[in-house]
């Protein structure tokens, strides 16, 4: 019998953190990198990102980037016994997140908080426009649209309430426009 050929998607994978020695994480990233090139599996292992955030060094008078989690990297892939060996023996790896048997992969809600990923969010409102509240503890709410912030993914809102207006921010899908 002819042994089926399984094709992965992208859609199927999640992100995993795996611990490195501190101070191994760029070197840690590029070897699982070049081992998924290498080793032709480029369908179960898709993107390697270790979490940075620029910093101004006032003693410096210049901005640096620094490492948000120093020992870990994170890993875009679809987990089988072949891409965790692959990924568990690059040198500098102690292990993948979880316990010592399952790696856990991150929540949807940690990958947004840690803006592993950006989502995008299509507007149909723009500024002036009245919106109603459509989730969140104002959800029924309605206002005028004073600033849209795509990079943020935020949308600042003009309501009325207790007889004040009162300018809130959301996130863009919080709120569309009103019929």
């Amino acid at each position: 019998m002819a042994e089926l050929e399984t094709k992965h998607s992208e859609l199927d994978a999640r992100w995993y953190v795996v611990h490195t020695y501190s101070g191994y994480e760029n070197k840690v990233a590029d070897n699982i990198v070049k081992m998924v090139d290498s080793r032709g599996m480029g369908d179960l292992v898709f993107e390697v990102r270790i979490p940075t955030e620029i910093v101004h060094d006032v003693e410096k008078d210049k901005d640096i980037e620094r490492k948000l989690f120093p020992g870990y990297v994170l890993v875009k892939m679809i987990m089988t016994d072949d891409s965790w060996f692959v990924v568990r023996n690059i040198r500098g790896v102690t292990g993948f997140v979880g316990s010592s048997s399952t790696p856990v992969p991150l929540t949807e809600e940690e990958v947004v908080a840690l803006g592993v990923e950006k989502h995008s969010v299509e507007v149909n409102y723009a500024v002036g426009d009245t919106v109603r509240i459509v989730n969140g503890p104002l959800e029924g709410f309605s206002g005028k649209v004073e600033e849209i912030d795509t990079e943020k993914n935020l949308v600042r809102v003009l309501l009325s309430m207790l007889g004040r207006e009162t300018s809130v921010e959301f996130e863009l899908d919080y709120v569309e426009v009103e019929d």
